[in-house]
């Protein structure tokens, strides 16, 4: 082989290994990413969904400890519909995993909510520190719409999907479908309230891990704690900190930090 034939086959598997890393990427959007399987979703009503879940691994984590969740992806298919429905969590920079960790999907007339948490501290700010401590989606026949507790209907008691992912990856992997009776069996050791049943009202404990993260504002070097803008000498001179900070004027906790001063 001489040296321009040579060359010719390093470009060739070149562009051959970063068709495969680009296909690679996309799986892990689309659902084919480091763990896949089945489970089965139950309904109010006694019926089950099929739900196709992903997920993949990647973003920040402390030295020696393993990868984080970096994405998850479900999909399903209502019952009497031949449309598939797609739900993912994906990763962002500001959280350094996926933002929101799926705890149950249900359905009621052809219209389908997921229920999810926010993934840790950083994520829980990020959503608005909800309590309960959820981040609720409608599907509105295109896409997936945040609503409130209040608009989830009265009907969903119960989280249907596993939950800890991450810990029982190889035992879901191993079946063909996980059953609505195992999904509550993994689910079992899960003693915080929030993780048992839908709450519908404010908790200010046992409501999971993340209601008792601090409060973090979103700044322009990552996040920091409201003491860092209530310590201050004045509004005047925390307003001025959230501009150095980069912080916009919906975020700022200024206001309500200084109120009455």
């Amino acid at each position: 082989m001489n040296n321009k034939q040579l060359l010719k086959r390093i470009v060739q598997s070149g562009l051959l290994l970063m068709i495969g890393a680009s296909m690679n990427a996309g799986a892990g959007l689309f659902g084919f990413g480091g763990d896949n399987w089945k489970e089965e979703a139950l309904q109010y009503d006694g019926s089950k969904i099929i739900v196709k879940r992903s997920q993949d691994y990647g973003g920040r984590h402390e030295i020696g400890q393993g990868s984080p969740i970096k994405d998850y992806y479900l999909s399903f298919t209502l019952p009497g519909s031949s449309k598939t429905i797609e739900w993912k969590s994906e990763y962002s920079e500001d959280v350094g995993r996926a933002n929101l960790h799926p705890l149950a999907l249900h359905a009621l007339n052809g219209t389908s909510f997921i229920i999810a948490e926010p993934n840790l501290c950083l994520a829980y700010n990020k959503w608005g520190r909800p309590n309960p401590p959820y981040v609720i989606f409608k599907y509105d026949g295109r896409d997936w719409q945040r609503i409130t507790i209040q608009e989830l209907p009265a009907k969903f008691k119960d989280m249907n999907l596993v939950n800890n992912t991450k810990d029982h990856a190889e035992k879901l992997k191993a079946v063909s479908v996980v059953t609505a009776e195992n999904v509550q069996a993994f689910n079992s050791s899960l003693r915080q309230l929030a993780y048992q049943t839908i709450l519908r009202a404010p908790t200010l404990g046992d409501g999971g891990p993340a209601t008792g993260c601090g409060e973090m504002i979103r700044v322009n070097d990552g996040w920091e704690g409201t003491g860092f803008f209530s310590g201050q000498p004045s509004k005047e001179a925390c307003l001025k900190y959230c501009e150095k900070k980069e912080v916009s004027a919906q975020d700022c906790p200024c206001g309500r930090l200084f109120k009455g001063k």
